[in-house]
């Protein structure tokens, strides 16, 4: 053992705390999974709805087993997230708390992002088989993350869309409205491209994403809505960057994608490939530093690099793919975008959202033969 190493081992104190970490740790861990619990039962939202009650009465408001939701209220109290008064046995969750935890409280509900540890959860046995064995965990793994991630894009780009997102492009929502041809990457249940084709009737809507599951909800919801210029197709973008579809789109997005793709620098050099001259690629990302040093003081960066190792780089190294991860951070998306032909690449960021970057480019000049 290194002798730099033994003060920090002899003294007792650095240990406790220590210790009291990941004593803390552990009892978080444990809480997300319980707000995941209370966010998918609608426990929260009942919750904000009731003045204090007892145990059955929050049961029978939400419909749900005394049993069950009785233990779920006693973790809750001891995670110091619900108020309980002893005498009366009455429980309360407390109006800034609400604030945080409800569905009614979009964009800021952040039990929305507890759904992650659980699903998560589910694939660690195949996580340790691929350090041991290296490849990856496919997508089909995964059974409710595109359902999660909906909700999620729903808080970070639906919410945010009208009002801030698509202006960051000049002039975009007047060539939406006289009409033009658009394209998603990584597409999802298109809830970002259904709302701009309801609003945007006169243009043109495509979306391209690996899972039929989330593409059926996608045609499912269009159809339900009566939204003729909107269309969803399985596309695995490993080899996107095709002639065949060059200069077919006037605007390009990417909402939280490329990172997790086989081939990121494929898809992006098909990207400006399938750009009309002139037209725009918007691309969201996770806002970080290719440099680990520089992410230490990221306020949810151990989760993001938890996702990146349970998700988003296995998903990819699964195909054979680069493996890039949630982490790839502003420089090397950067990097690759220039790489792709994007001479300016503008990167902005919301007041309200600390987590996205988005970047903003023109294709300026013809791609490449």
């Amino acid at each position: 053992m290194c002798n730099a190493c033994m003060p920090m081992l002899n003294d007792e104190k650095p240990v406790d705390a220590f210790a009291n970490q990941l004593m803390d740790m552990l009892n978080q861990g444990a809480l997300s999974l319980m707000v995941s619990i209370g966010h998918r039962t609608g426990l929260f939202d009942c919750m904000s709805e009731l003045p204090s009650a007892t145990a059955e009465q929050i049961a029978s408001h939400a419909g749900l087993a005394k049993r069950y939701v009785k233990e779920w209220l006693a973790t809750m109290v001891a995670g110091g997230i619900l108020r309980y008064e002893p005498a009366s046995r009455h429980f309360e969750l407390p109006e800034n708390h609400a604030a945080l935890l409800c569905r009614k409280s979009e964009p800021d509900n952040i039990a929305v992002f507890a759904q992650y540890i659980g699903i998560l959860g589910q694939v660690e046995d195949r996580i340790v088989d691929c350090f041991r064995n290296g490849g990856g965990v496919a997508y089909e793994h995964y059974p409710r993350f595109h359902e999660v991630m909906a909700e999620d894009s729903g808080q970070t780009v639906l919410a945010a869309l009208d009002e801030h997102i698509l202006p960051l492009v000049a002039r975009l929502e007047e060539r939406l409205e006289s009409g033009i041809r658009v394209l998603d990457v990584g597409c999802g249940k298109g809830r970002a491209l259904i709302h701009m084709a309801a609003r945007f009737p006169k243009s043109v809507f495509v979306g391209y994403d690996l899972s039929e599951n989330a593409l059926a909800q996608a045609r499912q919801d269009a159809r339900a809505r009566g939204l003729p210029n909107v269309r969803f197709e399985v596309r695995d973008l490993t080899h996107f960057n095709s002639e065949a579809e060059a200069e077919a789109f006037d605007l390009v997005t990417a909402f939280d994608a490329i990172h997790d793709q086989a081939a990121p620098q494929n898809v992006l050099d098909g990207i400006y490939t399938t750009l009309k001259s002139g037209g725009n690629f918007l691309m969201q990302d996770i806002r970080a530093s290719s440099e680990l040093a520089k992410n230490l003081e990221h306020p949810v960066a151990p989760l993001l690099y938890t996702l990146s190792t349970m998700h988003c780089m296995t998903v990819s190294l699964a195909q054979g793919g680069a493996g890039l991860g949630t982490m790839w951070g502003e420089e090397l998306a950067v990097e690759m975008l220039g790489r792709a032909g994007f001479d300016h690449v503008e990167v902005r960021q919301l007041d309200h959202d600390f987590q996205n970057n988005f970047y903003v480019m023109q294709k300026t000049r013809a791609a490449a033969a």
